[in-house]
């Protein structure tokens, strides 16, 4: 099954990204001025945010096969209807209702991995999963900027031809998926009984461990200091990673003579960089026992980059933001094995979750702070300059964070799985 889900993430990535290589289209066909696209792009997250627990509850009583396979139909139609954009109002209902449809889909995976497979084998599986978000960043330049050079063909511009082939091939892909994915190990036919008792066995020890850990409400977590402070941590890093998945394309755009493939083509350039350099700095930092200066480093690199982007020619703003997009994501993948041992295993699960929803609000705040500023300044300099000074304040808050074994932890390394937890680390 795992392909399938690989598939299905870097889909999932696509399609609510595509939207940043089609801002100068939207402003010319539709009248999307700057403010609004920013606004727009942000406004899936609070769809999103809104709906991503109740999607988990509903996968809970429907099953993954039925849930996940409806989750992806579903967005593949809204970005299929993006195709239809006629005004401003249906750009911003349809990527608020593109947050509601995709809501629960990543959480309800690492979900549907806790009802499958036990503690010991979910981090390999996990880690396979992620690698179609990371592979979804490198492809969905070239592919979106190939899809744009259908401009003119049967009539239709390029943008209504990307959104209209990529949302049908979503729903394509949402309907094989329900052919391979098996919602209880019980149904799987390619499993002895025997193989059916063993894993079924494994994975309820599991389930009743994790069951005996006490409840806390996510608003009294609200007030617990390292909950508040990863989430603050967590929100400048959201800041800079979305800001440079939704105005890098315009941003290499400023070169001039580019073709939109060309265009993709250059923007894949910081997320391979970046995924080489993620896993590369995994094999020194996966055993350090304080991750702590690490992230550090990791922040200020991110800071240097968006700082640097506002100076020089836009071909060294792209090298500046690949700069920045190294130090974030390397930074997501020092922060959440730091955020689950340095929090209490009576509140870690809970504790993420809200790390995770609120942090994630950086995905509406810069966007729309960019578009703003992109309309009221004519720059999107002033932008830069505020991820830059957020990642700098991350930087002190990291300091304050927890070490694993400190007095504030409880003794041992808790080994936390949510559903929720790893969400930005793709």
């Amino acid at each position: 099954m795992l392909p399938i889900l690989v598939l299905m993430l870097l889909v999932n990535q696509m399609d609510r990204t595509n939207v940043g290589f089609v801002q100068d289209e939207l402003r010319a066909d539709v009248g999307v001025s700057a403010t609004a696209y920013g606004l727009g792009a942000g406004l899936f997250f609070i769809g999103y945010a809104l709906f991503e627990v109740p999607s988990n509850m509903l996968m809970e009583r429907f099953g993954a096969r039925v849930w996940l396979t409806r989750i992806m139909i579903t967005w593949g139609l809204v970005i299929l209807a993006m195709c239809f954009i006629q005004n401003v109002t249906m750009f911003y209902v349809l990527r608020f209702v593109l947050g509601i449809a995709e809501a629960g889909f990543f959480p309800g995976v690492l979900l549907y991995f806790t009802q499958w497979l036990p503690d010991s084998s979910r981090g390999r599986a996990s880690a396979i999963f992620l690698g179609g978000s990371a592979t979804a960043y490198i492809v969905t330049g070239p592919i979106t900027g190939a899809l744009l050079e259908l401009h003119g063909v049967g009539g239709f511009a390029g943008w209504r031809w990307m959104f209209a082939l990529e949302g049908a091939f979503s729903i394509l892909v949402g309907f094989v998926a329900g052919f391979f994915l098996v919602s209880r190990i019980g149904d799987a036919r390619w499993l002895t009984q025997e193989e059916k008792d063993a894993l079924g066995s494994a994975v309820a020890r599991d389930q009743e461990s994790r069951s005996r850990a006490p409840k806390v409400s996510r608003f009294r977590l609200l007030l617990h200091p390292q909950v508040a402070l990863l989430t603050g941590v967590f929100f400048a890093m959201a800041l800079t990673g979305y800001a440079i998945t939704f105005w890098l394309p315009s941003l290499v755009a400023e070169i001039g003579g580019l073709s939109p493939f060309q265009i993709g083509l250059l923007s894949a350039i910081p997320w391979i960089c970046a995924v080489i350099a993620m896993y590369t700095m995994s094999h020194f930092t996966d055993r350090a026992p304080d991750r702590r200066p690490y992230l550090a480093v990791c922040l200020i690199l991110s800071a240097s980059g968006a700082f640097l982007a506002t100076l020089g020619s836009p071909w060294f703003g792209l090298l500046a933001l690949t700069l920045a997009a190294i130090g974030g994501k390397c930074a997501a993948t020092l922060f959440w094995p730091m955020a689950q041992a340095g929090l209490d295993l009576k509140i870690a699960a809970a504790g993420l979750a809200v790390v995770n929803s609120l942090g994630n609000l950086g995905g509406f705040v810069s966007p729309t702070l960019f578009g703003y500023l992109k309309d009221t300044t004519g720059s999107t300099n002033g932008g830069l300059y505020a991820l830059a000074a957020a990642s700098v304040l991350a930087v002190l808050g990291v300091a304050f964070i927890n070490r694993p074994g400190s007095p504030a932890v409880r003794t041992g390394q808790p080994a936390v799985h949510g559903p929720l937890a790893a969400d930005e680390a793709r």
